[in-house]
């Protein structure tokens, strides 16, 4: 798998959305929707906060692959599971730092079982 590089961890990171579409099965791009993003290490991190039955993430899992856009970045990715079941709390304290003016109403949902359960590393192609 490929590797972010320092800019565009930084990019990305630093931004507040990114565009995420899904590829379908036969090769197109879905709808892109706006999305949180968070960075947790040399790693990119995006949530449903409604969980795993949201359209989006349905979209990424069917395929797991896909096109993501942010900051003028713009990358074909992977959508990968994260193998460090210690990641999740990083993963929420990375929300809640990065989002904290948007305040709880809209962070808290973000850091819920619910979505935990709907996190999707991102992975460049």
């Amino acid at each position: 798998m490929g590797r972010w590089t320092a800019d565009e961890l930084d990019t990305i990171g630093g931004t507040d959305e990114l565009r995420i579409a899904a590829l379908r099965a036969d090769g197109t791009l879905r709808g892109p929707v706006t999305i949180w993003v968070v960075r947790v290490g040399d790693d990119l991190y995006v949530r449903s906060y409604r969980g795993t039955g949201s359209s989006w993430y349905r979209g990424v899992r069917a395929t797991h692959t896909g096109h993501v856009q942010s900051g003028g970045v713009d990358k074909n990715v992977t959508f990968a599971d994260e193998q460090d079941p210690a990641a999740g709390d990083a993963i929420d304290a990375a929300y809640r730092d990065k989002y904290r003016n948007y305040g709880a109403s809209f962070v808290d949902p973000m850091v819920t079982e619910i979505a935990r359960n709907a996190t999707v590393k991102l992975v460049p192609r």
